[in-house]
């Protein structure tokens, strides 16, 4: 080796260490700083848990579930919230499931790649930022009075839907992109149609992401307050809602209603409410996980 190849590596060679080093202090900082918020929110979300569990935990019985709401706290419960709730949150993934699913087919298998498409998705993606309350303004002004479907189960599931349908369908298109590009190739060289290849092979799949997706868009659902209560939930039912064109109310607005009345002892109902309303999203996360492992194995 000459004298001035050994020199060049003399001087890279520092250079190169200098930098590797600084990039390992640079990813030990950031991996700290990651870390640190990750804990922060885990500890405020257990603070959280803890103080509701604390306030609720005597109010909770089986009584809660299975009584109407009432004006002394003694004697409230959850009936006709949690009836209205399971009521809603069926209808909504019945109605949305389908459309975002066969949406994100459409876009990804069938649609093609043009300026059309390309403004859809783009709004696609925008609706799924739009504030909660503006599909309530929506759903107030196209289901309960252009529609004449009053402020009922109806209008609110399908106000709802409207709601997750841009997460639905993203989520699902995503899921349907992460199918190998082979399995298609494969079923269209045996002589499948591509509507075979969809419902055959990309969709089953794409399922367990779809279920994820899922997951996240009901989990959005029942929690909402704002657009059920431009739509016209009630704050206070004591009967079930038993058909599409009954009113109704729903957990999170029976909680809302409880935290704003002067007793202490709703304080501790709505506490006890939160619980409920938590054990009923864990259910249906649980569910839908089972589903989505289950189909994991199997494809």
């Amino acid at each position: 080796m000459s004298a001035a190849a050994q020199s060049r590596d003399v001087l890279v060679a520092p250079d190169t260490s200098s930098r590797l080093r600084r990039r390992e202090v640079q990813g030990r900082v950031l991996r700290g700083l990651f870390a640190g918020a990750t804990s922060f929110a885990v500890i405020v979300l257990a603070v959280l848990l803890l103080s509701i569990v604390l306030d609720g935990y005597d109010w909770l019985s089986w009584r809660l579930i299975t009584e109407m709401p009432s004006r002394r706290p003694e004697e409230a419960g959850l009936l006709s919230a949690l009836m209205g709730t399971l009521w809603v949150i069926s209808l909504t993934a019945i109605v949305a499931l389908p459309v975002g699913i066969g949406a994100a087919i459409y876009l990804e298998e069938y649609a093609p790649r043009n300026w059309w498409t390309r403004i859809l998705q783009t709004n696609i993606s925008n609706l799924a930022g739009v504030p909660s309350v503006v599909y309530g303004l929506l759903g107030l002004g196209v289901f309960v009075n252009l529609f004449g479907l009053g402020r009922s189960v109806i209008s609110g599931a399908l106000t709802m839907a409207l709601l997750i349908l841009p997460v639905i369908i993203i989520a699902s298109q995503e899921a349907i992109r992460a199918v190998p590009l082979s399995l298609r190739q494969g079923a269209f060289a045996l002589g499948a149609t591509r509507w075979q290849v969809a419902r055959h092979h990309v969709l089953p799949a794409a399922l367990p992401g779809i279920l994820t997706g899922t997951i996240l868009a009901l989990s959005r659902a029942i929690g909402e307050t704002a657009p059920l209560l431009v739509v016209g939930a009630a704050g206070y039912i004591a009967f079930n809602p038993n058909s599409l064109t009954d009113q109704f109310t729903v957990l999170p607005i029976q909680i809302f209603n409880w935290t704003g009345r002067p007793q202490d002892d709703f304080k501790h109902l709505a506490a006890a409410g939160i619980i409920v309303l938590l054990v009923v999203l864990l259910g249906m996360n649980a569910v839908a996980i089972f589903l989505r492992q289950r189909f994991s194995k199997r494809w």
